[in-house]
C-alpha cells in the first residue's frame, strides 16, 4: 500500500485534507477520498486539496492561459470524492499551506494567482489571514422553492453563481434558522443540473452598522452535507441580501458561522464587479496515512 503524507486545515471551522503532488502522480479515487473525509474511521474532512503545478493536470491548461504566473492548482474534491470547481475557504488554507512549507514565497502584502476549475484567484496576505478575489459572479439559477426538513413551507430561494452553484434561502428569524435540520439534504425544485449548495441566511437587527452590513449563515454543501462555514456560500449569502436589500445595501458583509465571521466586499473592476472574501486559515497537524 502507498503512504500519504498530508496536513490538516480549517478555516472557521472548515476543514480539509490537504497534499503536495506537484507533478501530478497521485490519482486518488472517489472511493478513497470517502475514507480519507469519514470523520468515525479516516482522518475526518469536508474535502480534500490537492496542491499540483498547474501544467501536471488537465484542468491547469485552463488556468494557465488565464494567468502565466498561476503555477499552482486546488484541485478540490468533496467528501464524497466529487469534483468541486470551488472552494472560498479552502483557497485560504490552500495558500496558507503552500507558504507554510516552503513552496511559494508569500508574505504580508504579497498577492498569490492560483489556478481552479473556476479559473484563476488572487489570494492576498495580510497580517490578519488572507483574502481572496473571487472573480466575477452572476444571478444564476433563478428563484427556485427550497425545501428543507424542519421548515414548515418551502421558501424561495435566489440561484446565485460565484464560481459554483448556489441557492440562498432567507429566513425571517433566528429560531428558524437553528431548527433548519441539514443533516437530510434540501430540496431544490426545479433541481438544478449539477446540484447546489444551499445557504439557510437571516439578517442582522440592525442589518446594517457603520456601513456594514451583518448576517448570520447555515449551509448544506453539495456532497459534503452540513458544514461549520462555506466561503462561496458567504459570498453568495452576502450578494443575495444586498440584492433583497436593494440600491441603498452597504458592499462590505460580515457573515457570521458556525465557525466564526468571514468578510466579504464587493468592488468594481474593468471586466465588472468582483467580490472578495477574507478570513482566517490554519493549519492543524500534519501525518500520514496507508491507501487502501
Amino acid at each position: 500500500m502507498a503512504t500519504l503524507n498530508f496536513t490538516k486545515g480549517q478555516g472557521t471551522g472548515n476543514d480539509f485534507v490537504l497534499f503536495s503532488d506537484p507533478d501530478g502522480q497521485i490519482d486518488l479515487t472517489p472511493q478513497q477520498i470517502a475514507a480519507i473525509c469519514d470523520r468515525h474511521f479516516g482522518v475526518g474532512a469536508d474535502g480534500i486539496l490537492r496542491a499540483v503545478h498547474s501544467r501536471n493536470i488537465d484542468a491547469g491548461a485552463a488556468a494557465l492561459a488565464e494567468d502565466a504566473d498561476a503555477e499552482w492548482f486546488m484541485d478540490y474534491r468533496n467528501a464524497d470524492g466529487s469534483i468541486a470547481e470551488m472552494c472560498g475557504n479552502g483557497i485560504r488554507v490552500f495558500a496558507h499551506y503552500l507558504a507554510e512549507n516552503g513552496f511559494v514565497d508569500f508574505e504580508p502584502g504579497d498577492t498569490l494567482p492560483i489556478g481552479t476549475r473556476s479559473g484563476v484567484r488572487d489570494v492576498q496576505r495580510n497580517l490578519a489571514g488572507y483574502q481572496a478575489d473571487m472573480g466575477r459572479w452572476s444571478l444564476d439559477g433563478g428563484e427556485p422553492l427550497v425545501r428543507a426538513k424542519e421548515l414548515v413551507v418551502a421558501r424561495p430561494g435566489l440561484g446565485i453563481n460565484v464560481g459554483n452553484p448556489h441557492v440562498v434561502v432567507a429566513l425571517a428569524e433566528e429560531a428558524e434558522l437553528d431548527q433548519v435540520d441539514l443533516n437530510y439534504i434540501p430540496i431544490i425544485d426545479p433541481e438544478p443540473e449539477k446540484g447546489a449548495n444551499v445557504e439557510f441566511v437571516v439578517a442582522a437587527e440592525p442589518l446594517v452598522k457603520d456601513g456594514v452590513g451583518s448576517i448570520r449563515m447555515r449551509v448544506h454543501e453539495r456532497g459534503s452535507g452540513e458544514t461549520l462555514s462555506c466561503g462561496t456560500g458567504a459570498v453568495a449569502a452576502a450578494l443575495a441580501i444586498r440584492h433583497y436589500a436593494g440600491s441603498g445595501a452597504p458592499h462590505q458583509w460580515r457573515v457570521t458561522v458556525p465557525g466564526g465571521t468571514v468578510v466579504v466586499r464587493m468592488f468594481p473592476t474593468e471586466d465588472g464587479e468582483h467580490v472578495s472574501l477574507s478570513g482566517p486559515a490554519e493549519l492543524v497537524y500534519t501525518g500520514s496515512l496507508e491507501l487502501a
